[in-house]
């Protein structure tokens, strides 16, 4: 069974040949081997930027955490783009910010938390690979003309959806509380993330009503009401032109695979 050991600098978890976890690395002293690809995922304390390095220097700085993962295994999960992107540091999306503060601070005690760390280890790595596939990382530095302040204010809008979908958020909220106004949150959120905030907020709201069809047996009715949507017949429409199918549809092939 892998362990967790604590000793002068990060805590070390090793996942498994290919995988090793560090906890809270200060950036000096990491292992360094060839055919191994450094994660490194900071979160922004004080006024500083959630962001994903690439490969980072071991002197460069630190992480909250930090992923030191075999090229051939990361390339086994698709991530061969990833190892060979031109583009070194990205924004960190709230899907793995979330994951980062599991690992950092996890819910649970004793053994159980060595495996909860192992398990959140592989999953930081599945996402990260996933969301680069999908066009979904937003490169830092990367957006023209835009000001960085700018950039930083549509990450926060786009946080504020991933984080609050299931509240009333109007563009006006949004616009204020990220501090840009309508037009320029309105067409630098499109140029940024290839989408509108109608639509940002309508594909979380979704993917929570399908998180909620596989996992739990509450009625389509009341799963779209959480979701947001007023009746079931809009519900099912949204819901039908994004994933195929329909809710009821979705649930029983999910249930029977």
């Amino acid at each position: 069974m892998p362990s967790s050991s604590r000793a002068a600098g990060p805590e070390r978890i090793q996942v498994s040949r290919e995988l090793t976890t560090l906890i809270g690395h200060d950036g000096a002293g990491a292992p360094t081997a060839q055919g191994v690809f450094g994660l490194g995922f900071s979160l922004g304390a004080g006024f500083g930027q959630p962001t994903l390095q690439l490969n980072p220097a071991t002197d460069g700085g630190g992480f909250d955490v930090l992923l030191l993962v075999d090229r051939a295994a990361l390339a086994r999960l698709g991530g061969q783009a990833l190892v060979c992107s031109n583009q070194s540091c990205f924004h960190l999306p709230s899907e793995l910010r979330a994951i980062v503060l599991m690992l950092r601070d996890p819910p649970a005690y004793g053994g159980a938390r060595t495996v909860y760390r192992i398990a959140k280890s592989i999953e930081l790595v599945c996402e990260t690979v996933r969301l680069f596939e999908d066009g979904d990382l937003v490169a830092t530095g990367c957006e023209g003309v835009r000001a960085e302040a700018d950039s930083r204010r549509l990450i926060a809008a786009r946080r504020m959806i991933d984080e609050r979908w299931s509240e009333k958020l109007t563009l006006d909220q949004i616009a204020r509380a990220c501090g840009l106004n309508r037009a320029k949150l309105t067409r630098g959120f499109r140029e940024m993330f290839n989408c509108s905030i109608a639509e940002a907020l309508a594909e979380r709201r979704l993917l929570e009503a399908r998180r909620l069809l596989l996992t739990t047996d509450l009625p389509v009715s009341s799963i779209g009401y959480e979701s947001g949507y007023l009746n079931n017949a809009s519900f099912s429409r949204a819901f039908g032109r994004h994933f195929g199918r329909s809710p009821s549809d979705y649930r029983a092939i999910g249930v029977a695979a």
